[in-house]
C-alpha cells in the first residue's frame, strides 16, 4: 500500500512563498498522473494542480501563474512551489493520484496558513 508524507507547510504573510513536498513509499508512482489537493474545513478536497509522468501539468484557475507542480520520479516525490500566496490559499494540502478512482489512502497533509 502507498503511504504519502506531505511537508513544507507553515504560516506566511500574503505575498509569501512556500514549497511543499510529498514523499511516497510502498510502490513507484512514476506511471501515474499525480496531483496536489487542498481542503478547508467543511469543504471537499479540491484538485489544484496535476502532473503527468512526463511532466505535463495542469492547474486550477485560481492558482495558475502562482503554483508550479513538479516531480522527481527517482525519489518518488512530488513538489508544489507556491508564490504570491493569498489568504484564500489557506488550507490543508495533500497529494495523491489525480483521479478519485485511483486514489490511495490519504496522508496527514500539511497546513498552509496565509495571514498577516
Amino acid at each position: 500500500q502507498v503511504q504519502f508524507v506531505e511537508s513544507g507547510g507553515g504560516l506566511v504573510p500574503p505575498g509569501g512563498s512556500l514549497r511543499l513536498s510529498c514523499a511516497a513509499s510502498g510502490q513507484s508512482l512514476s506511471s501515474y498522473w499525480m496531483g496536489w489537493y487542498r481542503q478547508t474545513p467543511g469543504n471537499q478536497r479540491e484538485l489544484v494542480a496535476r502532473i503527468s509522468n512526463g511532466g505535463t501539468s495542469n492547474y486550477e484557475d485560481s492558482v495558475k501563474g502562482r503554483f508550479t507542480i513538479s516531480r522527481d520520479n527517482a525519489k518518488n516525490t512530488v513538489y508544489l512551489q507556491m508564490v504570491n500566496l493569498q489568504p484564500e490559499d489557506t488550507a490543508v494540502y495533500y497529494c495523491n493520484t489525480d483521479r478519485r478512482s485511483t486514489n490511495f489512502d490519504w496522508g496527514q497533509g500539511t497546513q498552509v496558513t496565509v495571514s498577516s
